[in-house]
């Protein structure tokens, strides 16, 4: 029962520290891409640019876009969101091959 316990502590830590690591990216890429953002607005309004062209040029959005899918994957993996390979697809497969090594065994006996 302790055992079971201590193990269920260390599940909860390692998902609070999943969250924790989640939240920190979050937060280094909205500051980090506010910054690299106003950079390059301001340093296209210096050229001569409109603010509205400077803000939807390609190469302000194009960090927020590409930064943004490595968080977008990172939220996947922490909130456990996976449409490909669910719980219940794990499941399915572990017992389509118990099944077929209990099949396997029967044939020999």
């Amino acid at each position: 029962m302790e055992n079971n316990r201590l193990q269920k502590k260390e599940r909860a830590k390692k998902r609070v520290e999943e969250l924790k690591g989640f939240y920190i990216h979050f937060m280094v890429y909205i500051l980090v891409n506010i910054m690299i953002s106003t950079v390059i607005v301001v340093s296209q309004l210096y050229d001569g640019e409109s603010f509205i062209s400077a803000l939807w040029n390609f190469g302000t959005i194009s960090t927020w876009i590409f930064w943004g899918i490595g968080v977008f994957f990172h939220a996947l993996k922490v909130f456990s969101y996976n449409p490909f390979f669910s719980k219940d697809w794990e499941e399915r497969q572990i017992n389509k091959y118990l099944e077929e090594d209990k099949k396997q065994a029967e044939k020999y006996r």
